[in-house]
């Protein structure tokens, strides 16, 4: 099908002359981002911009601005009228460069033909002290992934030190964590309605650094262990992850206030998870669904992975203690209308490229959609990290027939050839007995439907280790219930005549996973069959309870000292056991196993090698 053509001023202006064809001669705000410019809803840029544009103002984006030479594209777009607005990008900039071993990465996704070194490290920093040097009585605004996460004194795995706030370091007047569209919005209007900026302190999900907190009589204050404090002591920085987590996931979360130097931290609560008109307001944006045109015949990666894609929920409960997700889009889900994907499936239809195919109907964990507690009271007061770690909670309704029910409605949509799921999914709330004959029903439909009809010749999932140890460290399900979910996935394979893959995800160097359990992991997936190919180190990243004990040595809730691998030797003594059917790994494991004085594991490991 033709798409639609689409004109310069079908997106947001990214340079002088394209302000110039609109007749603007001032902007409300400059957007920079580390990324390139798509204007498509998985890019947080975009929506930032798409959702001050929909406030009535004139909102420029200079994507991947050049941080090296006489600094033209921090100044092209001129003094904003109300301010500048900073995003690393969709990933932290640190992560988006470097592998788990800190080298640079050959590519990045977000970059025209994958073209590494577009972006400086620690991108927010570096922008935000540009921007100042050359405008410094403008209001600067940060957001993204790289600033939701840093918000607090945290473990920086690349300079291996600890980092204060970053907003210490940017100098920025305000940070915006997790999803930004409530507290933007919020921010705007009380622009609008005369306040000065130094005066805006308490919208929720906001972040700002002073002297003195101010006194707020609606919210409660937690104060954090001082950063100066963190710096010296260990257990105690270790202390201040809890407090962070609950309370960035709770509904009537407390202000949480770190001593900084000789100023103050603040960290407003986080406003409630987005309804369903809000979150559809959002996708319902005019976006082109397009890279900007100055891209022209080249390629985006990210873009290509998700052009044929659409997002159906954000969050994600799971809680598991290695992941970002829930520390910025939060644990609880806020699910888009039908109306509102269908809308957007028609839209990806009419793409020129389109075959037929969408690539993944999806969200954090694809099978979350619509999901929330039974008694939302009960959900008020909780303040667990996970709803389905150590088991899934009685008061959460799993029931999947709303999901089936988009599934079927998107593939009716006419030009619909198949959909495909390509987001992970959790297959223990699947195999998990919810007391409800209804929501069981639902379970073994989706089991079904899943795999008949949703799966492109590989299911990709996530059991991450096979120890149960260190899957309670990771807040993983036992790896019994992978044993199952596999079992179930054969025999459907085999009843509907398919011969589809299971492909399992782990993890090595994980804390609490020591070298026995490596070698544990690789007889147990030895005996099911598997050589594995996805596979990775643990990279500690800020703001996730793997990180803070990788760092401080210490598991926050417990207090109690947790070994980590750290070390190049130690990290690479774990990943070879992925890798025992190697030849050129044999003789090590052997060796290893007879020092950990386990034959038995030598036996079932290589008793068949040829």
């Amino acid at each position: 099908m033709q798409s639609k053509i689409y004109q310069l001023t079908d997106f947001l202006p990214t340079t002088k002359k394209e302000l110039e064809i609109r007749g603007w001669d001032e902007v409300d705000v400059v957007l920079f981002t580390g990324d390139a410019y798509v204007d498509h809803p998985a890019f947080g840029a975009a929506v930032i911009g798409r959702i001050l544009e929909a406030q009535g103002l004139k909102v420029a984006i200079v994507p991947q601005p050049n941080w090296r030479d006489d600094l033209r594209d921090f100044k092209k777009m001129g003094r904003p009228r109300l301010f500048f607005a900073v995003s690393g990008g969709n990933m932290d900039s640190m992560v988006n460069k470097y592998t788990a071993n800190k080298r640079l990465r050959s590519d990045d996704a977000y970059t025209p033909d994958g073209k590494t070194d577009m972006r400086p490290d620690y991108a927010t920093i570096v922008y935000c002290d540009i921007i100042k040097s050359l405008y410094p009585d403008v209001p600067v605004v940060i957001g993204g992934i790289e600033a939701s996460l840093r918000r607090f004194t945290h473990y920086d795995y690349w300079s291996d030190k600890l980092m204060p706030s970053i907003l210490v370091n940017s100098r920025a007047d305000l940070l915006i964590y997790g999803m930004g569209e409530k507290p933007i919005v919020e921010l705007v209007h009380q622009l609008k309605a005369g306040v000065a900026f130094s005066e805006i302190t308490e919208i929720p999900q906001t972040s700002y650094y002073a002297k003195v907190p101010t006194n707020n009589l609606e919210w409660k204050d937690i104060e954090l262990v001082p950063h100066e404090i963190c710096l010296t002591d260990k257990k105690k920085y270790a202390s201040n992850f809890r407090y962070i987590e609950e309370e960035s996931n709770k509904y009537n979360a407390s202000r949480l206030v770190q001593k900084t130097g000789n100023k103050y931290i603040v960290v407003n609560p986080p406003y409630e998870p987005m309804n369903q008109a809000e979150i559809d307001a959002s996708f319902d944006l005019p976006f082109t669904r397009m890279p900007h045109p100055k891209y022209k015949g080249k390629t985006i990666p990210a873009y290509e992975m998700i052009k044929f894609s659409v997002n159906l929920h954000r969050g994600c409960f799971g809680g598991c203690a290695f992941c970002t997700i829930s520390a910025h889009q939060g644990k609880h889900i806020a699910s888009r209308s039908k109306v509102s994907i269908i809308k957007e499936v028609k839209q990806v239809v009419q793409m020129d490229d389109f075959k037929g195919y969408i690539s993944d109907l999806g969200g954090p964990s694809a099978n979350m959609y619509a999901m929330k507690g039974k008694d939302m009271e009960a959900c008020h007061e909780c303040n667990r990290p996970s709803c389905i770690f150590p088991k899934v909670c009685a008061n959460l309704n799993t029931d999947h027939t709303p999901l089936l029910d988009i599934y079927k409605e998107v593939d009716a949509v006419p030009g619909i050839k198949k959909s495909f799921i390509g987001s992970g999914i959790r297959y223990d709330m699947l195999l998990s007995d919810s007391k409800d004959a209804v929501t069981n029903k639902s379970h073994v439909e989706y089991i079904r439907e899943l795999i008949k009809n949703h799966v492109s010749g590989r299911l990709k999932i996530a059991p991450e280790h096979t120890s149960d140890k260190v899957l309670k460290l990771m807040r993983k399900p036992s790896f019994d219930y992978f044993g199952q979910f596999k079992k179930q996935f054969d025999r459907i394979n085999k009843e509907e005549g398919l011969n589809q893959q299971l492909i399992p995800y782990f993890i090595s160097s994980h804390p609490g996973c020591e070298n026995v359990d490596m070698a544990e992991l690789a007889v147990s997936t030895k005996q099911l069959d598997f050589k594995l190919e996805q596979v990775q180190d643990f990279t500690p990243t800020p703001m996730t309870l793997a990180t803070e004990i990788y760092y401080s040595g210490y598991h926050p809730y417990t207090l109690e000292p947790t070994y980590t691998a750290k070390s190049k030797e130690d990290k690479l003594e774990q990943r070879k056991f992925f890798f025992w059917y190697k030849p050129e790994y044999k003789s090590q494991i052997i060796k290893d196993l007879q020092k950990m004085k386990r034959p038995d594991l030598q036996r079932m490991l290589f008793e068949k090698w040829k």
